[in-house]
């Protein structure tokens, strides 16, 4: 029987996310080659320049020739909002559509997944400039912690994911309580209504936790063995401070702490080791929200070619009645 191709005004969009280490990039490109396709990241980390060690940001020969979108486009230590991602991601998923191709919104950061998929309305919660400079000021008169302590009282979720040094993140969690009553999973869930200008095809890869866990730490050792101390030593040259939300990443406050004399090289690794694990763990959760995912569960496929051919399938039936 003949398949016959949906026709609509909506833009299809290939959602590929998954853990860290599951090799989404390689799958991405492999898939936007079959699909004709261009990609948009959805990685927080991605989006910082100089940062390329650390982010596992791919190079222009993983690349392979295929766009890739919102990578490389701010400092260290310039400001970027999950607003502003909303906004620069959905443009360059339009911008690939209407060149005749398919988007593919790749990466592992769940929020800004959300942000493109969700309309999520950010601006509710409004900036409130009085209360900055009373929590700035109580950061520098008490430090850090005590602006994270005052949040721990409204909002436990949020601060058991903000580090105690992210006072931006912090602030903004403290400022949307104030202004709605409500925590940051709470506001996000009252605003959260499904963007209508996309047919979405959503996959998540994934690797049993015994063989992720492997993954992850050959990672971080490849990283080591790539040179990341070095590429952390010449930000903090360059006058990137330790504070920043940047440098707050995985990869980069661990060799922070060692390169302050905190602890010695061996351990800054197994942190990084460790603390990549806990974030993996943290995605997947994150992920288990959502309805109507394909899984792909990499050990069934012995190529990268097999699981681009299981996405090309998927992207066909869901095309076609």
């Amino acid at each position: 029987m003949e398949m016959v191709m949906k026709h609509n005004a909506k833009i299809p969009l290939v959602v590929i996310a998954g853990p860290t280490a599951t090799g989404k990039t390689e799958i991405a490109v492999e898939v936007a080659q079959v699909l004709n396709g261009e990609v948009v990241s959805a990685d927080s980390m991605l989006i910082y320049r100089y940062m390329n060690i650390g982010t596992a940001k791919p190079t222009m020969q993983e690349m392979k020739g295929i766009p890739h979108h919102l990578i490389d486009i701010i400092d260290p230590d310039e400001d970027f909002s999950v607003a502003c991602y909303q906004q620069f991601a959905r443009e360059a998923i339009e911008n690939i559509d209407l060149i005749g191709k398919i988007p593919l919104l790749v990466g592992g950061t769940g929020f800004y997944i959300d942000a493109v998929l969700y309309n999520y309305d950010f601006s509710r919660a409004t900036v409130d400039e009085e209360l900055r400079k009373s929590l700035n000021q109580m950061a520098e008169e008490k430090g850090n912690e005590a602006v994270h302590n005052l949040l721990q009282t409204y909002d436990r979720e949020t601060a058991a994911r903000v580090h105690v040094n992210d006072l931006k993140r912090i602030i903004r969690a403290l400022e949307i309580y104030k202004q709605t009553g409500t925590t940051g999973a709470l506001f996000r869930n009252a605003n959260k209504q499904t963007y209508r200008d996309y047919e979405v095809l959503f996959v998540v890869l994934y690797y049993d936790r015994e063989t992720l866990y492997q993954r992850i730490e050959a990672r971080v050792d490849k990283m080591i063995g790539q040179g990341l101390v070095t590429e952390v030593r010449g930000l903090l040259d360059a006058g990137y401070q330790r504070n920043l939300v940047a440098m707050q990443g995985l990869g980069y406050k661990e060799i922070v702490g060692f390169l302050f004399n905190e602890y010695p090289l061996d351990e800054a690794v197994q942190l990084l080791k460790r603390n990549t694990r806990r974030f993996a763990k943290r995605q997947l959760t994150w992920f288990r929200r959502y309805s109507s995912i394909n899984w792909i569960d990499m050990e069934k496929y012995d190529t990268i070619n097999k699981v681009a051919e299981v996405m090309k399938n998927l992207w066909l039936n869901a095309r076609c009645q």
